[in-house]
C-alpha cells in the first residue's frame, strides 16, 4: 500500500501555516507497521511547516514514492519487506534525489551504522528514541548536518581507534543482500527475478556467490543468517 498525502503544496512556498517566509518541508515515512507510521506522522505534524508527503509499507514502494513526491527527508525503517532500509538508501542515492535519509532501527549494530555511512546516509536513529529525538534528527538533516544515535557512534569510533580488524571485505554486495533477504522471506528464484528485474540465472549467481562468501550450503543457513543480521524478522 502506498499512501499519498492529499493536497500537497508546491515544493517551495513563501508561507506555511501562517509562518511568513517559511519553506514547506516534505517528509516521506516508510515502515511496514501502521501504528509506527501513525506515531511518526503525529510527531512530524507538530511542526506547522512540515508535511508528510506519503507513506509506504515496503522498500520498493518507498523508492517509487520518493520519485513521485520528491521529499526533503525520507524516514525509513531498516527492517522493511522486499527491500530493507539500507538498500532503499542506496537506491535513492543512486538516483541523485535531493533528499536526506533517516534510518530507524531497533537493533544496536555497529555494522549497520557502518554500512549506512558508506551508503551515504546522514541520519541513523533508534526507534525507541524517536519520540524524544526525531524532531532534532530531522532538523539536523534539513540544516545539512548529520544525526547519528550517540551510543552506536561512540562504539564505532572506539572500534576504529582500537584498530579492530576491518571486515569490510567479508560483506555481501547490496544485490547479494537483497537476494538473501528475499530467499529468507520465502521467495523462489523466479519470483526474486521478477521483483529485482534480473534474469533467473543472475539471481542464481548472486545466491551462489552469497553462499560461497558466507561458507553456507543450504537455504536454512541463509535464513538463519538473514535473521541474525536483522534482514528479516525471526
Amino acid at each position: 500500500m502506498i499512501v499519498f498525502a492529499a493536497g500537497l503544496p508546491p515544493l517551495t512556498t513563501g508561507k506555511a501555516s501562517g509562518q511568513t517566509g517559511t519553506t514547506v518541508k516534505r517528509i516521506l515515512i516508510a515502515d511496514d507497521h501502521e501504528v509506527v507510521r501513525s506515531g511518526l506522522r503525529a510527531i512530524v505534524e507538530t511542526r506547522s511547516n512540515w508535511i508528510v508527503s506519503g507513506e509506504a509499507t515496503n522498500g520498493e514502494q518507498a523508492v517509487a514514492l520518493a520519485l513521485e513526491t520528491r521529499p526533503d527527508i525520507v524516514i525509513v525503517d531498516y527492517s522493511m519487506p522486499i527491500m530493507n532500509g539500507l538498500e532503499v538508501s542506496r537506491r535513492l542515492k543512486a538516483l541523485h534525489l535531493r533528499t536526506e535519509i533517516l534510518i530507524l532501527t531497533m537493533h544496536e549494530s555497529e555494522e549497520l551504522l557502518t554500512e549506512a555511512i558508506l551508503a551515504g546516509v546522514r541520519g541513523f536513529l533508534f526507534k525507541s528514541d524517536a519520540r524524544k529525538h526525531l524532531i532534532s534528527a530531522i532538523e539536523a538533516l534539513l540544516d545539512g548536518g548529520p544525526y547519528f544515535t550517540s551510543i552506536l557512534l561512540e562504539k564505532l569510533l572506539h572500534d576504529y581507534q582500537a584498530n579492530k580488524q576491518n571486515r569490510a571485505d567479508m560483506l555481501l554486495t547490496s544485490r547479494e543482500q537483497s537476494v538473501v533477504q528475499l530467499i529468507a522471506e520465502g521467495h523462489t528464484n523466479r519470483s526474486i527475478s521478477a521483483i529485482l528485474k534480473l534474469s533467473v540465472k543472475t539471481v542464481e549467481t548472486h545466491r551462489a556467490s552469497a553462499m560461497r562468501k558466507l561458507r553456507m550450503s543450504s537455504t536454512a543457513e541463509l535464513v538463519r543468517y538473514a535473521i541474525r543480521k536483522k534482514l528479516v524478522a525471526p
